[in-house]
């Protein structure tokens, strides 16, 4: 079995994975990088788009299904697998972050769609694919591909103590790829809830917090105290994402659809409330929060940042210029998190996606196992013997 690392390793962005045995092609994955060239954009193919077989897609987050349209405008055909979850927040994703050429030659329906179940296996060629809940996001998903030789064990985004999302256990498995992308911080999502309430608390006037619109927009909601809005147009796809997970744990569903439906209603062009103010995404690259930002910069309204910034976004830059605060809410692995998840697996080879190659050097002081060398072109092979 080989692995191709396409996009994602020693570098945030653009995250894909190919795997590639017995003349089958699977590619996991296929995001965008904000901020970058046409250079690094868009993954690193491997293999030409017209050999692969399958793409799986673990979430709608732009950094993971971004690069949809242009790999069909690669050439790709195949059938693309996605929760139907997914598939409803695929297509704002596409619109905010795809090259408009690509998008319009190559619209989300016209591809070849097929949801998947979580927890219900699958199989292309001689690949068996599984999947799990990721605790990221509502019908986000960990994928295991495996074959009769290996099993790779692929976590896209993962948060394994998610007070909102469900996460399932992960597979044992030859290659674990982990979700990196915090690196070796060991701050805790409890103790930064508490910090956040607090820069809230000291904000009472009203405050905006961007957002990105699937995940953390119901973690912020969660952890609020009191009176909050949210943009306009973020209301029915949030009572969506609590309904997708309604079955897991019902008793958070329930505060959270009571939250969203007391939540005072911004629109553009209207004055900011006095309330702590969320909009979408979390940079201010599309979305509400494209205004909002550049609006809270002149007005001189308190902002606080709680997710990645990538460097030259609106986001960025006003917390690079003192006109922002950043508290990082973790929705995606802290280090005591990643430890237990490597111990649990057990894999002999650990690899991790999102991360910057210094900080992976940093992780890879805690977890014995994790190569902190691999990088976005590599191939490598992998066989059960690694166990």
């Amino acid at each position: 079995m080989q692995v191709h690392l396409q996009g994602g390793f020693g570098e945030k962005g653009r995250t894909s994975v190919c795997v590639q045995t017995q003349g089958c092609s699977v590619m996991l994955d296929a995001g965008i990088k904000v901020g970058a060239g046409d250079d690094s954009y868009h993954p690193r193919l491997a293999l030409s788009a017209r050999d692969l077989d399958a793409l799986v897609i673990s979430h709608a987050h732009e950094d993971h299904v971004g690069a949809l349209c242009w790999l069909a405008a690669q050439g790709y055909t195949g059938p693309i697998y996605m929760t139907a979850e997914t598939l409803a927040e695929t297509p704002a994703a596409l619109a905010q972050y795809a090259r408009p050429d690509d998008l319009a030659a190559h619209p989300l329906a016209s591809m070849d769609i097929r949801t998947v179940q979580i927890g219900t296996r699958f199989s292309v060629g001689p690949l068996a694919i599984d999947t799990g809940h990721s605790g990221h996001v509502a019908g986000g998903m960990w994928i295991a591909a495996s074959d009769t030789s290996a099993k790779v064990v692929y976590c896209g985004d993962v948060v394994p103590n998610s007070e909102v999302f469900p996460m399932t256990a992960l597979p044992q498995c030859d290659l674990l790829v982990i979700d990196a992308s915090y690196g070796a911080d060991p701050v805790s999502a409890h103790d930064r809830a508490i910090a956040i309430r607090a820069w809230i608390a000291t904000h009472s006037g009203g405050c905006v917090l961007p957002t990105p619109l699937a995940g953390r927009s119901l973690e912020l909601i969660a952890i609020q105290e009191g009176p909050f809005a949210i943009s306009g147009d973020m209301a029915d796809p949030l009572l969506a994402q609590i309904r997708a997970i309604s079955g897991h744990n019902p008793k958070i569903t329930k505060r959270l659809v009571a939250k969203v439906e007391r939540a005072h209603l911004w629109n553009r062009g209207d004055q900011f409330p006095t309330l702590p103010l969320l909009v979408h995404d979390g940079m201010g690259v599309a979305g509400p929060a494209a205004t909002a930002i550049p609006l809270a910069v002149t007005r001189q309204t308190p902002m606080l940042f709680t997710g990645h910034l990538p460097d030259g976004s609106p986001g960025a830059i006003a917390f690079a210029n003192g006109q922002a605060d950043w508290i990082r809410l973790p929705t995606h692995p802290t280090l005591h998190e990643n430890n237990q998840m490597c111990g649990t697996v057990d894999a002999a080879r650990v690899f991790g996606h999102s991360c910057a190659t210094a900080d992976l050097t940093d992780l890879a002081d805690h977890i014995d196992a994790l190569d902190p060398t691999a990088k976005t072109g590599q191939t490598h092979f992998v066989n059960g013997r690694d166990r």
